[in-house]
């Protein structure tokens, strides 16, 4: 690697994610990008190298570690500073984030996940008569199947009014997207704090049985945690815990639509629908790249150093492929692959607090789609399908299907 080349301009719009990660793990395990507005940082494209830098104590989560961000670099409006900013776990470390942790990790642990079975079991077979009802399409599965599950789920959890759930799902949506500008970066925020401290406030007055009311009573009783962390820790429930299945879902869809003899053998009872969930978070991970780490010291990765202060981008799509871990077959879609751990919620101390309820919902919505319609296809050619325009999170824009043969038509 010629470690004086100026860094690799990352596109942004992820037109070709997989294939940019594939040029990206040529040049090496551990390759300096170019972010928007001109931020560096450092893309971790090797699945053994992302595990150890992810649990490394030499890589922090605090931005006050980013040498960038303090010397001014960064520009107003960047379009991922909510990411890097926000008061919360993911921009703690050391006691801060384990504190912050433990208070959100009782809304997901495995008793409460699995309490609520009953409700997605029912949201599922809502969502599925309201397809059935519209008729054999096209549909878009992601709009009216993988989008509102996850999020009256979340939603839910978190105690948001229903009539609120679209707000969140478009502000999430421009979170991640690459084309906001630095307005619409800023409006997004305001927007999106906003609505959250209205909810803070409508359950600080009512309190009920769920994940806001509950924070809210750790913060004013015991003071836990702060305003700001209570806000920013809202933040990433509601945008990550929706947006993640809904693109697990989406992606798992395709997988399956896209290789038929796959989902032939997974109809005979040749393999599990665990094994479809699995190998679809480590074929498309539904989160591309997640931002940012930061370097505590300088860390020896591969053929370079990261020098201490420099900004760090764990490159998920890029270690679910990597050929060094799966095989020269990594990038086939292949739910009869041996078990393999993969990384797509994380590891180390940052693992995804949601990961057992990701898992739950897709694997009660899949089975119940695909029972459902098990004629189920794309209704367009698969290169139609255009992807999210985010380096952050990875699926297609929309799944447009026909839900039914039509009358004649052979199996589907």
């Amino acid at each position: 690697m010629n470690l004086h080349a100026p860094p690799v301009r990352l596109d942004v719009t992820a037109a070709d994610l997989h294939g940019e990660a594939e040029r990206l793990r040529a040049i090496g395990p551990a390759v300096r990008v170019e972010l928007p507005g001109g931020v560096a940082a450092w893309v971790i494209t090797r699945h053994g190298l992302l595990q150890n830098l992810l649990a490394d104590p030499r890589v922090v989560k605090n931005p006050a570690h980013w040498q960038a961000l303090r010397d001014g670099q960064v520009p107003q409006g960047w379009p991922l500073i909510d990411f890097v900013t926000n008061p919360g776990m993911t921009t703690a470390d050391g006691d801060d984030h384990r504190r912050l942790r433990g208070l959100v990790s009782q809304a997901f642990a495995p008793r409460r996940v699995q309490a609520m079975r009953q409700g997605i079991e029912a949201d599922v077979r809502s969502l599925l008569d309201r397809l059935d009802a519209a008729g054999p399409g096209p549909v878009d599965l992601r709009r009216h199947f993988a989008y509102p599950l996850p999020m009256n789920t979340v939603g839910t959890l978190m105690g948001v009014p229903p009539e609120r759930f679209d707000d969140f799902r478009d502000l999430s949506a421009a979170l991640v997207s690459a084309g906001t500008t630095p307005e619409q970066t800023l409006a997004t925020r305001q927007r999106l704090h906003a609505l959250l401290t209205d909810l803070v406030a409508a359950r600080r007055a009512r309190p009920r049985d769920d994940l806001t009311s509950y924070l809210i009573a750790a913060r004013d009783d015991g003071d836990r945690l702060s305003e700001q962390e209570l806000i920013g820790t809202l933040v990433l429930v509601i945008v990550a815990g929706h947006g993640t299945t809904q693109n697990l879902i989406t992606n798992a869809v395709r997988g399956l639509l896209t290789h038929p003899g796959q989902r032939a053998a997974l109809a005979a009872g040749a393999h599990e629908w665990s094994a479809v969930i699995e190998e679809t978070l480590r074929w498309d991970s539904p989160v591309a790249h997640f931002p940012l780490r930061y370097a505590a010291e300088d860390i020896p990765a591969g053929d370079v150093v990261i020098p201490r202060g420099e900004a760090i981008l764990a490159s998920y799509a890029a270690a679910g492929r990597d050929p060094g871990r799966y095989g020269t077959d990594a990038a086939e879609f292949d739910i009869g692959r041996p078990p393999a751990r993969h990384l797509s919620f994380g590891h180390g101390p940052h693992y995804c607090t949601g990961a057992a309820l990701a898992r739950l919902e897709a694997g009660i919505a899949l089975p119940a789609l695909f029972a459902r319609f098990p004629d189920l296809r794309l209704a367009t050619a698969p290169e139609a399908l255009e992807p999210l325009p985010s380096f952050i999170s990875n699926s297609v824009r929309r799944l447009p299907v026909l839900l039914r043969a039509a009358e004649g038509d052979g199996p589907g």
